[in-house]
């Protein structure tokens, strides 16, 4: 009798898949819960007042965005209306400028250049505006100038032609002429707003404009600038002082110039990606860039939007560029800027808030110590959002009005609602890459009751910008089978031709049976 040699391949393919089948048979044991996901707030729009969070919400809905992109947008708004122009008064010689740097994130696809434009349109116009106004100034100083500078001139040439006994008296009187001369100042022309410019053009401008100034713009190329793009070496100083308002020093066209307290105000909207970015540029944490922001990360509407929403009602726009232009053009001629009082009672608002968030800073249990140098500037953020929603309350009049308690309570409210949105980009910032994208596999799990599926299929509902590539789904996948969620399949080989099967996973009755 003839033995047939045993082919050891198939041989182990058939244990194998009884293996598989053991495992796919075997009871399912509780998940073991992946670590929690921070839930990010809303952000609360009654906060402003009625003439703002109408158009806040009317642009939301024409845009079909989040409300949260038109409602920090028109922070920075604010800002630049207010920025350099007017201060907040805090306590003893505590003094907050109203100043903002805001960011806002969201994936391709999210109207964020409309959102943007509804938003800074009234700046754009306010500048215009501002340079009509000026050109007689700036012609009548031009021409002073450059005849004083031609009188200088020609007493110089003429005590360069006297006699000894002339010369000393002609000289000195050339002299005074010059000086005469060099004292004209030729205003600038003014300026508002500035996009995506190099850390030099920004403090050149700063220096130009009275040390007031705002970086508006609808991608983050801003941050590749700050990161070195051009130089090769991070740029930070005039980004950290101008918001700060420390004293900033500006060489240009052969001179020194200090900048006694600069303004620098930002309002961007980015991709989410670029916060990751931003986390890596050298010297962003340590010198305190990253702590300058206020952060917010909605949650993307694509997918869920109204293809036919209601316009923005035009009483609702109109009013939002009246405002926001009364604001600017009252405080445009501002030198020293205006002081915002608090009232007794605001100050007893922001001292409860204080004392609410030390504990929070602690080393040993404190939920913000990990951020800690975003989290210890809250208090005077805090003041920075009083003053700006005070002044949207009384664009011409705010500083004859003391900040109520009223608006120092709604300037909490924005600061728990930043604090959450900055707890999640700072955990994405130092992000544990396979944990937020097992995150996202599980919560398409969830929505999708499948009893099990393919890789192939995962990747077809999955973000691409997220996912990218199959190598980006694995170690989430990995992570999920750890937790007991998924369990992968043994896929069996044709033997023919073609691409090989998907790999295939059992999804945990929990994920695909809601009822159990």
């Amino acid at each position: 009798m003839t033995t047939q040699p045993v082919d050891s391949s198939e041989l182990w393919a058939g244990f194998e898949a009884l293996d598989a089948q053991e495992a796919a048979a075997a009871p399912w044991e509780e998940p073991i819960p992946l670590t929690a996901r921070r839930e990010l707030p809303a952000f609360p729009t009654e906060v402003f007042p009625a003439w703002l969070g109408d158009y806040v919400r009317a642009v939301a809905e024409e845009t079909q965005t989040p409300v949260d992109m038109a409602a920090s947008l028109a922070l920075a708004v604010l800002g630049t209306a207010a920025g350099g122009r007017a201060v907040v008064h805090v306590r003893s010689r505590w003094r907050e400028p109203v100043n903002v740097f805001v960011v806002v994130a969201l994936p391709p696809g999210n109207r964020k250049s409309a959102v943007f434009n509804l938003m800074a349109d009234p700046l754009y116009r306010c500048e215009a505006l501002l340079v009509t106004q000026s050109a007689g100034r700036i012609v009548e100083a031009e021409i002073t100038a450059r005849l004083a500078r031609e009188v200088a001139d020609n007493a110089a040439a003429k005590a360069a032609r006297a006699d000894a006994d002339k010369r000393d008296q002609l000289v000195a009187e050339a002299i005074g002429l010059a000086q005469a001369a060099e004292a004209v100042t030729v205003p600038a022309k003014p300026r508002l707003l500035a996009d995506d410019a190099t850390p030099e053009v920004i403090a050149s401008l700063l220096a130009e404009q009275g040390g007031r100034l705002s970086v508006m713009s609808a991608e983050g190329g801003i941050f590749d600038i700050i990161a070195g793009r051009y130089s090769g070496t991070p740029n930070l100083d005039v980004f950290l002082r101008g918001q700060a308002g420390d004293r900033l020093r500006v060489d240009r066209r052969g001179r020194e110039e200090f900048i006694e307290s600069p303004a620098l105000t930002m309002g961007l909207t980015v991709q989410p990606s670029v916060l990751e970015d931003i986390g890596r540029i050298k010297g962003a944490n340590d010198r305190g860039l990253l702590a300058r922001f206020f952060y917010s990360l909605p949650t993307s509407l694509v997918g869920h939007r109204t293809i036919l929403p209601d316009p923005i009602p035009d009483a609702v726009a109109t009013t939002y560029e009246e405002k926001i232009t009364a604001l600017t053009m009252s405080l445009a001629d501002w030198t020293d800027p205006a002081v915002l009082q608090l009232s007794p009672d605001a100050g007893d608002v922001l001292v409860a808030f204080e004392e609410r968030q030390e504990p929070r800073l602690r080393p040993r249990g404190g939920d913000l110590a990990h951020v800690g140098n975003w989290a210890n500037k809250l208090g005077g953020a805090t003041c920075r959002l009083a003053g700006l929603l005070h002044l949207a309350a009384h664009p011409t009049n705010g500083h004859t009005e003391p900040v109520s308690a009223d608006t120092m309570r709604a300037a909490v409210k924005l600061i728990d609602y930043f604090t959450g949105h900055a707890l999640v980009v700072f955990d994405l910032m130092g992000a544990d890459h396979t944990a937020n994208r097992g995150h996202a596999v599980l919560e398409l799990l969830r929505t999708q009751h499948w009893g099990e599926v393919s890789k192939r299929d995962l990747m077809v509902k999955l973000s691409r910008s997220e996912f990218p590539t199959v190598a980006d789904l694995d170690p989430a996948l990995e992570l999920l089978e750890d937790h007991g969620f998924i369990r992968c399949q043994l896929v069996q080989r044709t033997g023919g031709r073609g691409r090989p099967p998907s790999p295939r996973y059992l999804i945990h009755p929990q994920l695909s049976d809601p009822t159990v």
